[in-house]
This record gives structure tokens, sequence and C-alpha cells, in this order.
């Protein structure tokens, strides 16, 4: 082993001299009691968070209602000129009953090419994080497999407002499962150089819309946060 490597296990051996051989992780209880959320918020002030920060990040924000939210989907495809879209097996029907493209189906046998070629994908989400303007997917029926939301150039979500929306990240954990493939996304797809030079589109989506939709029914689909 090199010197390197060896001082660096030394200190490590040092640092566990007082715990038990026997100890495991889970037999030592860590506190938590670190500030959950900050500041306190009502529900809807917990969506327009969520709504302002999403912007900040250059996501597409647009809100409607269940009996809207048909209407409101086929225009943005629509607007986006997509001839074909990736929907996961889980999605409610009516959410894309009116759109007017070739629908992709989520496969495990599609290539990455395959995907690529897609022109949008729609799909539903896990949770929302209001304070970091954060949709997480993990993976469920309405989301499909991570790759789909991955390779198309366009992402529709859709939020379940309030109760997909929480404050604050470890509300989110707590209703996450970390066995689940879980994707984490703050606006779309971006990166920098060293010179600050932001390129979209590298990793993920190039342009990220997400749907904002509330409980009940009675309003119309409308564009903007």
């Amino acid at each position: 082993m090199s010197d390197g490597r060896d001082r660096v296990l030394a200190r490590v051996r040092r640092a566990l001299a007082d715990v038990p051989r026997g100890e495991r992780p889970r037999d030592v209880p860590v506190e938590r009691d670190y500030l959950r959320t900050h500041g306190a918020r009502t529900a809807g002030e917990t969506v327009d968070l969520l709504a302002g920060n999403l912007a900040d990040y250059r996501a597409v924000v647009h809100r409607t209602t269940e009996d809207g939210v048909g209407e409101l989907l086929a225009r943005l495809l629509s607007r986006r000129g997509a001839a074909s879209v990736l929907v996961p097996p889980g999605l409610p029907p009516h959410w894309t009953a009116a759109v007017d493209a070739t629908r992709v189906h989520d496969r495990a046998a599609s290539t990455p090419w395959e995907l690529d070629a897609v022109d949008s994908v729609v799909t539903g989400c896990a949770v929302a994080v209001a304070e970091t303007g954060t949709i997480v997917l993990d993976g469920g029926p309405d989301q499909g497999r991570r790759r789909i939301t991955l390779v198309p150039d366009h992402h529709v979500c859709v939020v379940r407002v309030p109760d997909q929306v929480v404050g604050s990240v470890p509300e989110a954990l707590e209703r996450l499962d970390p066995r689940r493939p879980l994707t984490w996304i703050s606006g779309p797809s971006a990166t920098s150089d060293i010179e600050l030079d932001r390129v979209e589109g590298v990793h993920g989506p190039r342009t990220l819309e997400v749907v904002l939709l509330a409980a009940g029914e009675g309003g119309r689909a409308a564009d903007g946060g």
C-alpha cells in the first residue's frame, strides 16, 4: 500500500478506537433536531413558493385543474410541434386523451437512439420540494423508467397540488423510498464550463414544463405561473 493510503487508514482506525467491535450504524440514534423548514407557510403559499423557484430555474410553470389538464397538455404539446409523445403506462388516460401525436410506450427494450427521437415525454411525479424548486421522480407507474425523462429533449411533468408538494428536502425524504430509482430535477438540464458559459440539454431535457394540477374541478387551463 502507498504511504498516503496507510496514513488515511491509520486515521480511520484512531477515530474508531472507542467504537465497540459489534456496534453497527443503526445501533446509534442520530439526532435530527435541525431546522426542517424555513418559516411558516400555508399550503397555498408553499405551492406559490414552488412555482417561483421552478421559474427561477428556467422551468416553464402552468396551472390548471383536472377538467382542464387534458386541454392544457394538448396545447403545450401542439405548441412544441410534438409528433411523438412518450407516455408511461400509469398516466391517467384523460391527461393525454386529446393529444394528436404518435404515442410511444415506455419499453425496457427501447434504445437511447429511439428515445432521442421522441419529441416529448409527459409524466407525473413522486413529490415536489418548494424551498428548492425540485421535482422528484421515483419510477412510479405514472413516471416510467428513469431514462425516459433523461433522453428526450422536452419533459412535461404534472404535479398534483397541494398533495404532492412539501416545503423542504427533509420532508420529501420522508415520503421517498431510497430503494427506488430517484431522479431529482431542479429545472432543465444545464451545465457551465470554467468560463460560466451555460449549455442546456447536456444530461437531460433542454425544456422542462411543470403543470401544477389543483384538486377539484371548475378551473380552466391557464398558461404561466
